[in-house]
């Protein structure tokens, strides 16, 4: 079973989150906040990450930082309510796979996330 870190400080979101990809067959962890997901990186390897880019305590961008450094293999899906095109660019400059716009329909997300995982 594939298994997907998904780093997101909303509520909401995780839920209908963990439901969907639950649904489609992977195992979830979540992490509510940047450094809680920096210890589950430490203990763990993951199939993908999903992560927002404003997290409390450490951010996506630094998250992306650690594990472009020091994890490459994992592919990462940002998610953010950021439009602003310099924001979306300079996370596929640091080496993101993929940019996810909130709000997004679930399937998108499903469909998105089978391709990398496939």
């Amino acid at each position: 079973m594939k298994k997907i870190l998904v780093i997101e400080d909303n509520p909401m979101v995780i839920k209908s989150l963990q439901f969907k990809l639950t649904k489609d067959g992977y195992d979830v962890i979540i992490a509510p906040d940047g450094r809680e997901a920096m210890k589950l990186l430490k203990d763990a390897t993951y199939d993908l990450i999903l992560t927002d880019l404003n997290l409390p305590f450490v951010t996506g961008n630094e998250l992306i930082a650690y594990v472009k450094e020091n994890l490459q293999a994992i592919p990462i899906i940002v998610l953010s309510t950021s439009t602003q095109e310099s924001i979306i660019m300079d996370a596929f400059n640091m080496g993101v796979e993929d940019f996810i716009t909130k709000p997004f329909s679930p399937n998108e997300l499903s469909l998105r996330v089978k391709r990398l995982l496939s």
